[in-house]
């Protein structure tokens, strides 16, 4: 077990057209933070939905840079969820943790943004990252770890109030062409062992009580959603995003706008509203 990773931080949700996405997310009822824009050299903007430990970000390149090109290299073939942070203690000594486990671990990296308060103040919102190689990608995912500096500007309680009730990541579900691999992939980068779960699919805790990572086939994604299409998702990636709600009726009502299908007691929004991921709100 890495002593510097807590558990999932957040999952990043990387867009085309940023304000469109913003605005397909209010659809589903989730409440949005302003707009950022980060530092420079990263080239990229975003829109965070905050949960109560967790949260999901919509990030859009904003101009080409050589930080951000794996990011545009994802968006040529498609939109989702490209990669997936950790809760980092003290971002250097990750990277040194994971340098001393044999792995190229980057880093770290120092950026901000500015976030507008609810009462119209401006403040920041600080961090530093570390990246395990672009090349280690379990189940088409890339991961890194974020530490914050400020998280009273990141967790705001007026952003963690959705009509929806949405208050933490479950789990992502990743479609692999073989899920155990991509399993004990994503163990042997964190440190952590894979468990086979009795349908077929392959777990692997992220640390804490924060959300899971599953590594599945296509049937068995289905088996677990039955009577949802699985139209426009990706052969390899996260295909489901798995979220808890408080109340399920509240859900209902938040996603009156769109398709929404009720699969063994969860509601599922097809990928086609939700960014290329089926988006699954669960009340357990």
């Amino acid at each position: 077990m890495l002593n510097q990773v807590i558990g999932l931080d957040h999952a990043v949700v990387t867009v085309r057209d940023l304000d469109a996405a913003a605005a397909g997310w209010r659809a589903l009822g989730f409440t949005l933070s302003p707009r950022g824009t980060h530092s420079a050299h990263m080239g990229t903007g975003n829109y965070t939905i905050m949960l109560a430990d967790d949260y999901l970000e919509l990030i859009g390149v904003l101009a080409d840079t050589a930080h951000n090109a794996p990011t545009r290299a994802f968006l040529a073939q498609r939109e989702g969820i490209e990669r997936a942070a950790f809760t980092a203690r003290d971002a250097a000594a990750g990277v040194a943790e994971l340098q001393a486990r044999g792995i190229a671990a980057t880093g770290p990296m120092d950026f901000g943004r500015p976030v507008i308060l609810p009462d119209g103040r401006v403040t920041s919102a600080n961090f530093a990252t570390f990246n395990w190689p672009v090349n280690e990608r379990p189940g088409g995912m890339r991961i890194f770890a974020c530490q914050h500096f400020t998280r009273d500007a990141v967790w705001i309680p007026e952003l963690q109030r959705h009509a929806n009730t949405a208050t933490a990541i479950l789990r992502l579900e990743m479609l692999a062409p073989d899920p155990r691999a991509a399993a004990e992939h994503m163990g042997r980068l964190i440190d952590r062992s894979p468990e086979a779960q009795s349908d077929g699919a392959w777990r692997v805790a992220s640390g804490s009580t924060r959300g899971d990572f599953i590594y599945l086939s296509r049937d068995v994604l289905a088996a677990r959603y039955p009577g949802v299409a699985l139209d426009g998702l990706a052969d390899e990636g996260t295909a489901a995003l798995v979220l808890r709600v408080e109340d399920l009726e509240a859900a209902r009502r938040a996603l009156a706008g769109v398709p929404v299908s009720v699969s063994a007691g969860r509601l599922v929004v097809p990928a086609s509203h939700a960014n290329g991921l089926m988006l699954v709100l669960s009340a357990d």
